[in-house]
Formats: structure tokens, sequence, C-alpha cells
């Protein structure tokens, strides 16, 4: 569990965006596309849930990459090469079904981006046609471009600011492309604003359309219930059933509500460490 390499990824407005590979053999020997770990940086800490963005069974490593933003991401990112995490459990959750769908989409934002790298090269390695939309916010908030230019046929990028790429929205551009041609998959992966605007768009089109969650994680195995999400009418756990759903079954509304209940706490938590 001992960080092997950082790297700050970008750094604007107070906001920072690392990359840690960790030692990691066994995790790194099953990881798929699509899974996450939970680690914990001490023994009092709480656990974080980060996505597996590169699994080297050579190194025996995997890459993780965050947004400091919280008090333990924070924590996580003062954190220097060759120390070692209290714990780290993965891989969880269920990993993307990859297939050839033909053409797809592949839609991140933020730091979501980091979660769609895996998927992408697991798409585009099974025959799939990708097509690749990255939103930011600005220009140095943008991160893994060359990376997933790499395994796209198609590559676009949006920043709601006009600093690069086309000014607006990820959904600008998923809405020109599903109006110009036919696509087997979207998929999308963002702050839940993000995900619930691209749900809409393809709402009606009968174009199969798959998000993952980002909701609230305390245990990550089940066993709190915390991240608990309505789907289909049916209560579900994001990290053993999940994080992937269909996205058109998702109560947005209630996650949405779910994923705010500690705003004002973890802001109050955060300025007591600075």
């Amino acid at each position: 569990m001992k960080i092997l390499s950082k790297k700050t990824l970008n750094e604007s407005s107070g906001t920072r965006v690392t990359q840690l590979e960790v030692y990691a053999p066994l995790i790194a020997q099953k990881a798929l596309a699509g899974q996450f770990v939970v680690l914990m940086v001490s023994a009092q800490g709480e656990r974080v849930p980060l996505t597996i963005v590169h699994a080297n069974k050579e190194r025996q490593s995997i890459t993780l990459i965050f947004q400091e933003a919280g008090f333990t991401t924070k924590l996580l990112g003062k954190m220097a090469v060759g120390d070692s995490l209290y714990s780290i459990a993965g891989p969880l959750g269920h990993p993307t079904e990859i297939k050839n769908y033909g053409k797809v989409i592949i839609i991140g934002g933020g730091v979501g981006i980091a979660e769609i790298y895996p998927v992408a090269k697991a798409f585009q390695t099974a025959g799939n046609h990708v097509t690749s939309i990255l939103g930011a916010r600005t220009k140095e908030l943008l991160i893994l471009e060359d990376e997933l230019k790499s395994c796209s046929a198609q590559f676009f990028v949006t920043t709601d600011d006009g600093s690069y790429g086309k000014k607006g929205f990820v959904t600008d551009v998923l809405t020109d492309l599903l109006k110009k041609d036919k696509y087997g998959l979207v998929y999308a992966v963002g702050p839940i604003p993000m995900m619930k605007m691209v749900t809409k768009v393809t709402s009606g089109t009968n174009v199969k359309t798959i998000v993952s969650l980002n909701a609230l994680m305390v245990d990550a195995t089940g066993m709190c219930g915390c991240c608990r999400v309505t789907v289909a009418g049916e209560t579900k756990f994001s990290c053993v059933d999940g994080p992937e759903f269909e996205a058109h079954d998702v109560d947005w509304d209630e996650l949405t509500k779910r994923n705010r209940a500690y705003c004002e706490k973890e802001k109050h938590i955060c300025q007591l460490d600075k």
C-alpha cells in the first residue's frame, strides 16, 4: 500500500487534482474497467472510494486520481512518495459490461474524466468506434486529454468559460452527435447535474445510457446502506449493485438530495483543517 509515485494533474482557484500510483498487487491482478477501491489514510480516518484508473500487473500497482475537496482527500493529497496508506480494499463494484455496441459515446465531466478513461480503453479494445466528450469548468481543470485522445476515434472538449474547446456543456455536443448518427451506447460519469442532463438528452432516443454514480459511501461493501439510490423504483446500493446503472431508471432528485446531506459539516471540518 506504499505510494510509488505522485503527480499534480492540475491546480486552479484552490482546486487541485492529484494522481497517485499505489502498490497493491492483489488488486492490480483482478481490477477491471469500472471498478473502484476504498481506502483509509489513517486508522482514525474515513473510508474514501476512488475509481481504479489503471492497473499495472507488471508493477503490481494501481493508479488513482482524486480532487482534494474534503477533509480526507486533502490529507491524502499531503502524503508523499514512500508513505503508506493505512488500508485499501478492492476491486469493488461490478465492472463495466464491455461488448461491441458499434459506436459508443463516452462522456466525462470534471474528475469523472479519470473514471471514463479505463472504460474508453476497454470499449476501444472490444472493437467499438469510441467518441469521447470531456467537460471542464475551464482549461486549467481539464485532465487526461492525451490519454483519452489515444483511445478515441472522435474527440471533443467543452469548457464552461470557453477557454478551451467548445464553449458550453457536454450535452451540447451530445445533442449534435445524436442528430447526425446512430449510437449503441452512451456512457457518462461526472457531477450529478451533468449526468442528469445527459439522461434527459438521450431520453426517447432508444440509446442505451449508463451512468456511474458517485453516491456517498461510508463502508462501500454493502453494510451501511449510505449509498442507497432508487433505480426503477427499487432501492439499490451503489457500492455492491453498481456503481453503474441504467440512467433512465435513476431517481435523480433523490440522489441529489442525499449527496448534499453533509455539505455544511464537510465545509466546517475543512475550515478547521486550515
